[in-house]
């Protein structure tokens, strides 16, 4: 097993030496998030301009050796609740495991057999006695909602008391091409959004940063209000976030992170619709 003291700052895939399964010290989630990388081969069907993913490329995962990644869960939650993880690699004030997270280097729904790995994950945490006491969360840019394989996954996360994060950064076209790099409409997104939320719990996770020195314009944070305005009450409640890590990605010097002030403002517009806000800036 690797060595490697977890930062919030790096979330690095490797740090366990395993394919699939990978701890991370989440900020957002408040302690050892057990990450499940669907996507080892870096490639997602969006390329968000953030993105802290190395060559970073289009396309979707290899096929998933799940009896590979169920193993690997298990190895890994020995190595937690047996072994020295906790004390060796983890600072003293986040020495806690917090959830499963379906994320990695790419769009988790975008493996074909991402339903199966919800069932291993489900599998997995109840041999180590750890349902109901971790949370699962699949952390998702939800572009996949439309096949029923994937509502399938999700309807698994729901029925074991997790969660879906769902990424939405603005609420134009425009927008959505230029930060996520995809021809996505708002209101395609929304009808996913609305489409996620009624099989599990969902979380709206937004990003915010400064491009060029700028803030996000008026009329973006305007049509991104308006896009949830109609779902509020089918949410659980926003995440917003800004940069912990530097992008990856050709943009990145151009970015910057947004004053926590800043992100107060646009909490303070989003609680207006009923909405819960949680911002780590």
């Amino acid at each position: 097993m690797s060595r490697i003291l977890l930062k919030t700052e790096d979330h690095s895939r490797d740090s366990a030496g395993m394919r699939y399964v990978y701890p991370v010290i989440s900020r957002r989630a408040g302690g050892v998030s057990v990450g499940i990388n669907l996507n080892p081969n870096n490639a997602c069907n969006w390329r968000c301009i953030y993105c802290q993913v190395p060559e970073l490329k289009r396309g979707g995962p290899p096929p998933i050796d799940l009896v590979l990644l169920e193993r690997e869960l298990n190895d890994f939650l020995d190595w937690v609740q047996s072994g020295d993880f906790m004390a060796t690699r983890v600072p003293a004030g986040a020495r806690r495991l917090v959830d499963v997270a379906f994320s990695g280097n790419g769009e988790p729904t975008s493996a074909a057999e991402f339903s199966d790995a919800v069932a291993i994950a489900g599998r997995v945490l109840a041999a180590h006695d750890l349902a109901g006491k971790l949370v699962m969360r699949l952390i998702t840019n939800g572009s996949l909602l439309d096949r029923k394989a994937v509502q399938a996954g999700i309807a698994r996360i729901g029925k074991s008391a997790g969660e879906v994060w769902f990424k939405v950064d603005t609420g134009t076209s425009a927008g959505l091409a230029r930060i996520n790099g995809t021809r996505a409409r708002p209101e395609v997104v929304a009808r996913r959004l609305a489409c996620c939320a009624a099989l599990a719990p969902t979380w709206v996770q937004t990003c915010l940063f400064r491009l060029d020195g700028e803030l996000p314009a008026v009329q973006e944070v305007d049509a991104y209000l308006a896009l949830l305005a109609p779902l509020a009450q089918a949410l659980a409640g926003v995440h917003l976030y800004s940069l912990a890590r530097s992008s990856l990605q050709a943009e990145g010097p151009r970015l910057g992170r947004m004053e926590a002030g800043r992100m107060e403002e646009v909490a303070r517009r989003i609680r207006q619709l009923g909405l819960t806000v949680r911002v780590s800036p």
